[in-house]
């Protein structure tokens, strides 16, 4: 089935059936394009609506995340993140794959039509003038002989009449000769041009018209298999994303049957517990006996007074439980919140102070990393006198001593508090037993080798590492000044992280474990990598946390073997 010939009078039919070919295409690429729009804004409502469920940093709610179904709702929020990740690679993919590739070819599709339709216009035109010619020559030699045969008549005319002299006779003679000759040429001409007009016919329905149509219709059945290969294009680039998308489910569905209920139960008996134990059972007082009256009395308001148990019944009585609860209430109406926390009940006042005693030493550590910042800065001012004075560090490192020392003298004062706390309560389990070696543990005042400590972790995971932290953070601010104007560092290539780390000091980023982000400083050798998210979002993170992808193409960038 050919068009050139079963569709050889439709040229114009077709010129409008291609046309419309084309409109079906270029609606198909919109369609594509307001495919990935969509995509990227679900991706997007999908980023803010895990970022809206966030909690926020030091704050109550992130204190509340401590329970396995919170923790597991923030498994669940960062794989949305995940997920809408997946919905931005759609987007990319189709417009690279689909949307740019078919606007190129919709531009070499017209081009090609308009070609073809070109040269069927010029055979069409070209016809036309042979029919022209055809149609002249036809009328030239019709008139000659009309011409020819009044002449011929003319002259017989003339010969009949016997009053014509001879001579007219003969001139009559002569102008139907030369009237039938110049018909006789006319027929000659018509005849060879009808035969070239034929011929001339002949080609065009039969060769010239057929080739273009031909190639008209190869250029439709073209466009017509390109769309469907786009159309499979569109599938695959869905179909792609599934087995991301799939483990982004699977990930939820992990933090989900990680919720442990008995082990939120505990927490929520470590965060309330007061450490009282039940008031003991009530001394009946009997009232037919004065004397027995007034000795019930005196045990009652004993006990009451001096909060002594009452030994008879081998339990503490209920005098000594509601007066201090009741001071407190008062206390707090007051608003008069004592430095040791003594309006607490035991249990929550022992775990306010060792929080107290946490932040302290976090503290203490973050002043050491300073100290030691500021001294290897000060080295560096040494060798390079050049780059500072180094006098010029002299007073912040001793403003630092002078803080670590203010710290240190708080930490101890709080530790004796939390020392005699632990002294009342009666029983306390290994796992706080445990918890307060630890803390004990971390008031040691020199933790010098913290990128060794942190690779030395088996889980890498680390608990403090505020002394490259610091270290970032006074660099940071020694020289804010001198490069705000600095343009903004190139990505020298891209990084994966492997966990989460939440970068809480000034020079550092937090991250997401599986987040790709771009790489624009790699380490130095003090154990931290410098990386963005975006053009406002940039810091150090541990380079341990991350796996790093260097371009080797990019400026600065090394080559690893």
């Amino acid at each position: 089935m050919s068009w050139g010939t079963e569709l050889w009078d439709q040229f114009d039919n077709l010129e409008k059936h291609t046309q419309w070919g084309i409109d079906i295409l270029e609606k198909y690429i919109k369609f594509v394009k307001e495919r990935t729009e969509i995509e990227l804004s679900y991706a997007k409502q999908l980023r803010n609506l895990s970022k809206k469920y966030q909690p926020k940093k030091n704050s109550k709610e992130e204190e509340e995340y401590k329970y396995t179904s919170c923790k597991a709702f923030i498994s669940t929020l960062n794989e949305m993140n995940d997920y809408a990740g997946q919905h931005e690679v759609i987007s990319e993919n189709m417009a690279s794959q689909i949307i740019v590739d078919l606007a190129r070819y919709v531009q070499e599709l017209k081009q090609e039509r308009k070609s073809n339709f070109h040269d069927g216009r010029k055979a069409q035109q070209h016809i036309e003038t042979c029919w022209k010619q055809l149609e002249s020559s036809k009328r030239r030699f019709e008139r000659d002989c009309k011409e020819a045969d009044r002449a011929q008549q003319y002259f017989e005319k003339m010969d009949a009449d016997i009053n014509v002299t001879k001579a007219d006779v003969e001139k009559a003679r002569q102008q139907a000769q030369i009237r039938h000759q110049m018909a006789e040429d006319s027929k000659a001409d018509y005849s060879s041009i009808l035969q070239k007009f034929n011929h001339e016919q002949h080609e065009y329905y039969h060769t010239h018209i057929p080739n273009i149509f031909q190639k008209i219709q190869e250029m439709e059945e073209r466009r017509i298999v390109r769309i469907g290969d786009s159309m499979k294009t569109y599938a695959e680039v869905d179909r792609q994303v599934i087995p991301i998308i799939g483990k982004c489910l699977d990930g939820i569905v992990k933090a989900a049957e990680s919720i442990d209920q008995k082990n939120d139960s505990q927490l929520v008996i470590e965060a309330y517990k007061s450490g009282f134990e039940p008031p003991g059972d009530i001394e009946f007082e009997d009232y037919t006996q004065p004397m027995k009256r007034t000795v019930s009395d005196n045990s009652l308001s004993n006990s009451r007074g001096e909060g002594k148990p009452d030994l008879k019944f081998g339990g503490k009585s209920k005098g000594k439980l509601w007066p201090f609860i009741k001071k407190n209430k008062l206390s707090l109406k007051l608003g008069a919140t004592p430095e040791d926390f003594s309006n607490l009940p035991p249990e929550q006042r022992r775990k306010k102070l060792q929080q107290k005693v946490d932040e302290l030493n976090k503290e203490i550590q973050k002043e050491m990393d300073q100290r030691d910042a500021i001294t290897k800065m000060k080295d560096v001012y040494l060798k390079n006198p050049q780059m500072g004075d180094p006098a010029s560090l002299d007073h912040k490192l001793a403003e630092v001593s002078q803080n670590i020392e203010k710290l240190r003298l708080e930490t101890q004062k709080f530790e004796a508090w939390l020392a005699e706390v632990e002294g009342r309560l009666p029983a306390r389990s290994e796992q706080m037993r445990r918890q307060s070696g630890l803390y004990d543990s971390q008031n040691t005042p020199t933790v010098n080798n913290c990128a060794q400590d942190r690779e030395s972790s088996p889980d890498g995971s680390y608990t403090e590492e505020q002394s490259q932290e610091s270290e970032v953070k006074v660099l940071a601010t020694d020289f804010d000044d001198e490069f705000d104007d600095e343009e903004p560092l190139p990505a020298i290539g891209t990084c994966k992280a492997l966990y989460t780390f939440e970068g809480q000091n000034e020079g550092t980023i937090s991250v997401v474990e599986g987040e790709t982000l771009y790489v624009i400083e790699e380490d130095k050798g003090d154990g931290w990598t410098r990386i963005r998210r975006n053009e406002d979002e940039e810091g150090y993170v541990p380079t341990s946390y991350v796996e790093v992808y260097l371009d080797k193409n990019a400026k600065g960038a090394k080559t690893y073997i």
